[in-house]
């Protein structure tokens, strides 16, 4: 009687302990630990049939225990596609005038500027009137900067911020920019927030999870909607 009653607090305590493993755990520990899981039990539930002379059951179970394995790496691609992108994932343009970071759980845009009158502040510690008077200065110097400053003011402040004198043509070097130099991998990687190997799969999640915060009917802008569009052919060739 004793012994059960360990045996059981000693389950507990293991269910308790996974639990709270299961919290923390990043999501690739989780899936690689599920497919050990599985595996074990797989060959014990094998071996067990084995053993109790179910030699029929066992050779039923094998192909199906090889069919999953030969589908794990889908299952796993179908999870993550699932879950979304990763907490505290971000993406990044960096052009002359300013380096600019989209955080992909929010949605928030911040950045820092990298030359000029303002060389140094942070975007979102400028007024409205010193993030005019900056891209004024980039339009005239770099059309990649203006039309980066020109998303991340038409972000923040609407349409209300080209009513200010003398911007009557704000949105004229956004298409100029768009189609500045070619992009390479680095620079598409960059943009959707990904590390050199990323499977097609979570190219194509990236993208569509960032299309859906950055395309102007969500409130987003056309340059950056062309950026996504120009770094997913830059790494599938779709």
């Amino acid at each position: 009687m004793i012994a059960y009653f360990v045996l059981g607090i000693a389950l507990l305590a293991g269910l308790y302990l996974l639990a709270k493993w299961f919290s923390q755990a990043e999501p690739g520990d989780v899936l690689k630990a599920l497919a050990w899981t599985l595996g074990i039990l797989g060959v014990m539930a094998g071996l067990a049939l084995l053993w109790a002379g179910r030699y029929q059951l066992a050779w039923i179970a094998l192909p199906a225990l090889f069919a999953l394995a030969s589908r794990w790496r889908d299952i796993r691609n179908a999870i993550k596609s699932a879950r979304g992108p990763g907490q505290g994932q971000t993406s990044t343009v960096e052009t002359r005038f300013v380096r600019m970071t989209l955080e992909h759980d929010t949605g928030v845009m911040s950045g820092v500027v990298l030359e000029g009158s303002y060389e140094g502040a942070q975007l979102e510690d400028l007024e409205l009137e010193d993030l005019i008077a900056l891209w004024r200065e980039a339009r005239a110097e770099d059309a990649q900067s203006a039309a980066v400053l020109e998303a991340y003011l038409d972000k923040l402040h609407g349409d209300a911020w080209r009513e200010a004198p003398g911007d009557q043509g704000a949105g004229a070097q956004a298409g100029a920019a768009a189609g500045g130099g070619p992009m390479g991998e680095e620079e598409a990687l960059e943009i959707l927030g990904l590390s050199k190997g990323a499977s097609k799969d979570e190219i194509r999640r990236a993208y569509r999870d960032l299309m859906q915060k950055l395309h102007p009917d969500h409130g987003g802008s056309n340059w950056f909607a062309a950026k996504l569009n120009e770094a997913k052919r830059v790494l599938t060739g779709e």
